[in-house]
């Protein structure tokens, strides 16, 4: 160890510049050891002693603090915000399969389509964390970036540098490649998160959802010092750009795997070739198998063609890589008690079935609620209070009850006990369904051909409290900046009992609410005035939740009628003669206007100026590739919904609300779902992105220039 107290010069000796350097070295490869290999070799203690060292002589000597100096990784930095960044090339989501007869048929595919592609694959599990690139210039990490929408990404230097086995240079003596883009998974370890959870309820702090929020959140910090705290690791899987240099190309993924042991990467545990798509097949079935024993969360298997040249000219689809799938799971089944049935009341006063449960971990989720969907569904599930449930996210997402447990079997409960159910299993009374709202304690009805019970009566609180909150949700005006939890607090005050009162709102009267600033509050007041000044009538109509008038058909009506007294003369015998709109949607509309108290609020609406009225451009009739076609979109593509739907209108289509023998196109991104069954019941015509881009190609260029869409998505789409 050097003494550096008396030193009096304001520049590092040759022997202070060497030792820095030699420690610098020294900890970055115990580093290594500790959070990649979990191989330490060097006690806590002893690290800290190495680390101090280093930090004194960085602060008597600034200019030997490097970018890629350990001391980096402890954080302390405040940031404004995070700048955005174009990825030189798209990070691509993947497409899955769910069998191995759909894993045929991918390969089939790649082989239809590179006839001479070799079929060895590289195959890990699919990590369930935040995706992320990693810049590396000559072996020094220079920048980090969010895989965002795949086109943009966010800059996350600074709180990557604390990730403790992100190499913040390269291992090795090189050569290195001039560029290399470095891309993977942050995630934290299932033991880690177990801690860091104990860690917060020991604070009094609310525990973390599941670990890849806790890792995304931590990521995405403005204070360094947040991220550095967490307990994240980087598991690097491929690369995007790669710029030579010196360096000898890699001619397979394989290759690309071995890299980044050699330069210090944690991997994917497990990894390995496999010579044929049968051995795929196996060791998807062998990761399923083993699931739960892994470190970290993981949701699939991937594999990736292994020659690179093959993966090059397979190329991508608008949305994911043709060299490359992902193997998806079947939901995560768990058992758990159900307590109790909640009923819910909706904003079209709909009663809908909850069932409250233990909570149990789910696929990394702690569920605690669940929906039952009706009283048919419980029917036909036979589900009751008390009953020891099976429970999933369907499609890794919605939490739902699967069945009870009817037979004798011992099941891990949310306490973590095995319980042994002996004997007959006994069970409570079947469930009597409320034929009452909860809430108002109105009789409800339930109309023939429907499933649902509904609270009919308007001045319900409930009903309104969920009316309100939708007027001003996306679905409505799309309020900017009012959050469901004001929109909440102003109901149960009293001072809106209508969305008409939300326009009525001072500045001073907002001050008196818990945690409303000056600025907020102006803010809010200011929100309002430009949804009364800039709203549009399929907005509005949209807003007013109408039953059975959704945004499609708020677009439809706002196109034939010029403004709100006009839809309200119509006649139901009008509407009907009108696409897409039946008998029970002509009905919803004149039973609305009908009510003396919502022609009371549309007059009161008019008072204060929030009277949009029909344009030329909704009363226009786009003429293009589309033209008079019915045009449905399902599952996730590579640009958002709504932009695809801008196209879609553009080129002179018709959005559709649902699939019927009417329907012309059915466009298919990823997890379709069960419209695209019908669809094919129907015979309707499917297309895929790629298929529906190329139809509307002509018109593309001129929606794009027109119709207000992002940066991000003009550069995808032109």
């Amino acid at each position: 160890m050097i003494d550096i107290s008396d030193s009096s010069s304001s520049r590092p000796t040759d022997a202070e510049r060497a030792r820095a350097l030699r420690l610098a070295a020294e900890l970055e490869h115990h580093n290594y050891l500790y959070h990649t290999l979990d191989a330490p070799v060097i006690s806590d203690e002893a690290f800290d002693t190495l680390f101090r060292e280093l930090q004194t002589l960085e602060e008597r000597y600034p200019e030997l603090r490097s970018e890629h100096s350990p001391t980096r990784r402890v954080g302390g930095i405040l940031l404004d915000g995070l700048e955005k960044q174009q990825h030189r090339s798209k990070m691509y989501g993947l497409d899955n399969v769910f069998s191995d007869e759909e894993w045929r048929e991918f390969v089939r595919r790649m082989l239809r389509a590179l006839p001479d592609a070799p079929t060895a694959f590289w195959c890990d599990p699919k990590l369930d964390g935040l995706a992320l690139e990693l810049i590396y210039e000559s072996g020094i990490l220079t920048r980090a970036l969010t895989r965002g929408d795949g086109a943009e990404g966010e800059v996350v230097t600074e709180a990557v540098r604390t990730i403790r086995n992100v190499p913040l240079r390269l291992r090795g003596d090189g050569p290195f490649p001039a560029l290399l883009e470095v891309r993977g998974e942050v995630v934290i370890f299932k033991k880690d998160f177990a801690a860091l959870n104990a860690k917060q309820d020991a604070a009094g702090q609310k525990p973390f959802a599941n670990p890849r929020n806790a890792a995304a959140g931590a990521v995405r910090q403005l204070d360094i010092a947040v991220t550095a705290s967490r307990p994240l690791r980087f598991l690097a899987y491929s690369t995007g750009v790669v710029e030579w240099g010196g360096v000898t190309p890699w001619r397979f993924h394989h290759e690309v795997m071995d890299a980044f042991h050699k330069y210090g990467f944690a991997v994917p545990p497990g990894g390995r070739l496999c010579a044929t798509p049968g051995e795929v097949e196996a060791y998807a079935a062998e990761v399923r198998e083993q699931r739960e024993s892994y470190a970290m969360e993981i949701d699939g298997a991937v594999a990736k063609q292994d020659n690179l040249e093959a993966q090059e000219a397979l190329g991508f689809t608008a949305r994911s890589p043709r060299f490359a799938v992902a193997f998806k799971f079947p939901a995560q089944q768990v058992y758990t008690r159900m307590r109790d049935i909640e009923i819910q009341v909706g904003r079209t006063g709909v009663l809908t079935p909850v069932a409250v449960l233990d909570p149990a971990p789910v696929s990394g989720v702690t569920v605690s609620r669940a929906t039952l969907h009706n009283e048919d569904e419980i029917r036909a599930k036979d589900v009751r209070v008390g009953d020891i449930v099976i429970i999933q996210r369907a499609g890794d997402v919605i939490p739902e009850v699967v069945r009870p447990v009817e037979k004798p079997v011992a099941v891990l409960l949310s306490t973590h006990a095995v319980t042994e159910i002996e004997g007959a299993v006994v069970r409570g009374l079947p469930y009597d369904f409320p034929h009452q709202c909860p809430v108002c304690g109105e009789a409800a009805h339930r109309e023939p051909g429907e499933a649902a019970w509904r609270c009919t009566n308007m001045s319900c609180p409930a009903v309104r409290m969920q009316a309100i909150k939708h007027f001003v949700s996306k679905a409505g005006l799309d309020i900017q900046g009012v959050g469901q939890k004001w929109i909440e607090q102003l109901v149960t005050a009293g001072r809106v009992t209508s969305p008409v009162d939300l326009f009525t709102l001072r500045v001073e009267e907002l001050l008196g609410f818990e945690r409303m600033g000056e600025v907020l509050a102006e803010k809010f007041v200011t929100a309002f005035e430009r949804a009364r000044q800039e709203a549009t009538l399929p907005r509005l109509i949209s807003a007013l939740g109408i039953r059975h008038v959704g945004e499609q058909t708020a677009r439809l009506l706002a196109g034939q009628y010029a403004d709100m007294d006009a839809l309200g003369m119509a006649t139901a015998e009008e509407l009907t003669r009108l696409p897409d709109v039946g008998p029970e949607v002509a009905a919803s509309v004149r039973s609305f206007f009908e009510s003396e108290s919502n022609r009371a609020m549309l007059r009161r609406f008019r008072e204060l100026g929030l009277w949009p009225v029909q344009t030329r451009v909704e009363n226009a009739a786009p003429q293009g590739a589309l033209s008079g076609k019915k045009v449905l979109f399902t599952g996730t593509l590579s640009i958002s919904r709504a932009a695809a739907q801008k196209l879609a209108e553009a080129a002179g289509a018709e959005i559709a609300g649902s699939v019927t023998k009417k329907l012309d196109y059915l466009v298919v991104g990823a997890d379709p779902g069960g419209k695209l069954e019908k669809a094919r019941k129907y015979h309707v015509t499917i297309l895929d992105e790629d298929a529906f881009m190329a139809l509307i190609r002509p018109e593309r260029e001129d929606a794009v220039a027109l119709s207000g869409y992002s940066g991000t998505e003009q550069a995808r789409l032109l």
